[in-house]
């Protein structure tokens, strides 16, 4: 049972991480109409960055498609980590809105972490 619940919250997490991922590259989901100006200016100085959006987009595709599958899911997680605190600092300093779908998203990857914590021993023992 914990399996089945673990493959569909990290096919859920998956897929929406690849489908943010691939929007910063095609641009098919318009950005909401009513953004505080504090997040429009954090925004605006992301893309002026030219090279961030679209590696931020690749680390997104790439951890979204290693969580679905258990194999490589510990990879995937390590690859969205930093993106997720990026995500969680934008929601909890520059608009707080966004919180309510942000903090299952971060219990799932917590969970995922936690779940496959034996997989990282190697890269933290002497």
């Amino acid at each position: 049972m914990k399996q089945k619940i673990t493959f569909v919250l990290s096919l859920l997490f998956g897929l929406f991480f690849i489908n943010a991922g691939l929007n910063k590259f095609f641009n098919y989901m318009p950005a909401p109409e009513k953004m505080p100006e504090q997040l429009m200016k954090a925004m605006g100085a992301f893309m002026e960055i030219g090279w961030l959006m679209p590696l931020v987009g690749i680390a997104e595709v790439i951890g979204g498609i290693l969580i679905i599958f258990p194999k490589t899911r510990a990879l995937g997680a390590i690859i969205v980590f930093p993106v997720m605190v990026g995500i969680v600092l934008t929601n909890t300093v520059t608009d707080t809105s966004g919180l309510p779908i942000t903090l299952p998203f971060v219990a799932i990857l917590l969970w995922i972490i936690y779940d496959n914590r034996a997989k990282y021993l190697p890269m933290i023992s002497e």
